[in-house]
């Protein structure tokens, strides 16, 4: 069923299931909180969120400079600092996709379809290659900077496919990918081959995961 809700798209893909901290400056993105605070109830205060093609600027391309696949997230927390801006925190509910942005009056509103996950049996031997390929790069990478998550990995099969698809320090369009990848079963075969190649390139290059290397700056609105 299409929804319209408001936009926050970001220069990063987000997941679901996952915690995501961000400081908020640009004017519109502002009157977006105010908007959420003044929900009453807090389960209602959700946005949408699509990652923004590299290369592009969401005021001079519109909805072509954005990915169609995202996240709807949930207001958790906010913090209005003294100049105006705000710190927050959301959280990765479900998937969407993008039909339609307006750049609305105050933020940007989005036409969104639901993209239900689906539930598989993922064979356990895959479920044990994913963890053990990711215990691999915890321990190469803590080695030389901190560990990219903390605690113990889920059990549930579909959240720990998304824990490992967050936590993959991958470019953009690799972590697009996993976030439009059909199921957990897909989605941690594709996360495995991509840590699996990143462990091969620390052999090479080790002072830094290899795609540090070549990423870029960026801001969060």
């Amino acid at each position: 069923m299409t929804d319209r809700i408001p936009m926050f798209p970001l220069n990063s893909v987000v997941f679901p299931g996952v915690t995501v901290p961000l400081h908020v400056f640009e004017d519109r993105y502002r009157a977006l909180m105010h908007h959420l605070l003044r929900i009453d109830d807090p389960a209602d205060r959700v946005f949408g969120s699509v990652a923004i093609r590299e290369g592009y600027e969401v005021g001079d391309h519109g909805a072509q400079s954005l990915f169609r696949v995202g996240v709807r997230l949930q207001l958790s927390e906010a913090e209005v600092r003294p100049d105006g801006t705000f710190d927050i925190v959301a959280v990765g509910r479900d998937r969407i996709r993008l039909d339609r942005l307006d750049r609305g009056d105050l933020f940007p509103v989005g036409e969104v379809d639901d993209l239900p996950e689906p539930e598989v049996r993922v064979p356990e031997e895959l479920v044990v290659l994913a963890r053990a390929t990711f215990t691999a790069y915890r321990q190469a990478l803590g080695e030389i900077s901190a560990d990219p998550y903390r605690g113990a990995l889920p059990t549930d099969t579909t959240y720990l496919s998304w824990v490992l698809a967050a936590c993959a320090p991958l470019p953009m369009s690799e972590r697009q990918q996993l976030l439009e990848a059909s199921d957990a079963e897909e989605r941690l075969v594709l996360v495995t081959e991509l840590l699996r190649g990143e462990l091969r390139a620390m052999n090479v290059i080790t002072s830094l995961p290899a795609t540090e290397v070549a990423r870029t700056r960026w801001s969060p609105n």
